[in-house]
């Protein structure tokens, strides 16, 4: 068949769930989707590289989208996994078109899920079936350091990540290197070099069990936290107190998640945290009125409430009263002049998927 048609759907994913700096990620069910079709039978094409995006959703016709495949992140995440294999451009004659519902720069891990749905693009339009998810992984965090948002979203479901100490020459190695990736302007001139492929066996995951009571209720403010400025807010050293109370509950977090039926006040105690709230509530207004007056003996049905990831985004995990969960967290935010929306998610067990007819 000359025409190759494929979707390939990555969920979002909120990270850290309290005390889970870093570390713990959760898969939700709110999808990015790339419909993706090949025509083979071409030899030539008119667009860059062989490849046509075009957009729906968040952020369409702002600057934040890139049609240019030269540019957009997920493209240019293909081209590297592409070009790891000696293919320097997508096949002939490739179209893809992202619709993406997930709320840009809000902790909802939209440029993780960017970056998986890119591999697995390069995977696909490559024809690269030797790689597994495990080595995806790697080529993830060659671009995205920070494994929580992109574990959940390659694997799915409730999972814990960790990276593997580098070797001094991989260490060193800050980014992929766009200047032999990408021509101008997202890199420098393209040199034609392969570019150095990933580690083997950066990052890791397990899956963490989910009580199937258990739904996320995410209310989503009217505006933008960029992760950068969220990590400048936080100190370089912690307290000693402040680090074991967090150890403290990410231990229990894990099995408190996992029990059915669940516990309201143990999950409530192991989803609070000191290492990164506190420090973000300057940049959130509300914040921290609704993590300390949320709690399950006022708001029946709750479980715990937390930032998710860099924000402002709040998760609220609950198992019933979700529509009066939301409005009371709304309630607060409109206190503050701050509009919000927000969804009903439940966990994304599969992670990625690619789907074909």
């Amino acid at each position: 068949m000359a025409i190759e048609s494929f979707i390939i759907k990555t969920p979002c994913s909120s990270a850290n769930i309290g005390p889970g700096f870093d570390v713990i990620g959760l898969a939700l069910s709110m999808y990015l989707e790339l419909h993706v079709t090949i025509d083979r039978s071409k030899k030539t094409s008119t667009y860059p590289l062989n490849c046509r995006i075009t957009y729906e959703g968040e952020g369409e016709g702002t600057d934040e989208i890139s049609l240019d495949p030269e540019v957009n992140l997920l493209t240019r995440v293909a081209l590297y996994v592409l070009r790891c294999h000696d293919q320097r451009s997508f096949p002939c004659e490739t179209h893809v078109h992202i619709k993406n519902p997930i709320p840009l720069g809000r902790g909802l891990g939209s440029s993780g899920a960017a970056v998986v749905a890119g591999v697995m693009l390069g995977k696909e339009c490559g024809g690269l079936k030797h790689l597994t998810r495990e080595r995806l992984f790697d080529f993830c965090l060659m671009i995205e350091r920070h494994p929580d948002n992109v574990g959940a979203a390659l694997f799915g479901g409730f999972v814990g990540t960790y990276l593997m100490p580098l070797k001094p020459e991989d260490a060193a190695r800050k980014e992929i290197p766009l200047s032999e990736v990408l021509p101008a302007p997202a890199g420098g001139i393209d040199t034609g070099i392969k570019p150095p492929e990933p580690p083997i066996g950066i990052g890791h995951h397990i899956k963490f069990p989910w009580a199937p009571e258990i739904k996320a209720v995410v209310i989503i403010p009217d505006f933008e936290v960029p992760t950068a400025k969220a990590r400048e807010v936080l100190p370089a050293q912690y307290p000693r107190l402040d680090v074991t109370f967090n150890l403290q509950r990410i231990a229990l977090l894990p099995v408190a998640l996992g029990q059915s039926p669940p516990d309201p006040e143990l999950i409530y105690l192991a989803m609070q945290d000191k290492l990164h709230q506190p420090y973000r509530q300057t940049l959130i207004p509300g914040l921290t009125e609704i993590v300390e007056s949320m709690t399950p003996s006022t708001q029946p049905g709750l479980l715990g409430v937390c930032l998710s990831g860099a924000g402002p985004t709040i998760l609220a995990l609950a198992t019933a009263n979700f529509n009066e969960i939301a409005e009371s967290i709304i309630a607060k935010f409109r206190a503050n002049n701050i509009q919000c929306s927000w969804r009903l998610l439940e966990l994304a067990e599969g992670g990625t998927q690619v789907l074909r007819d």
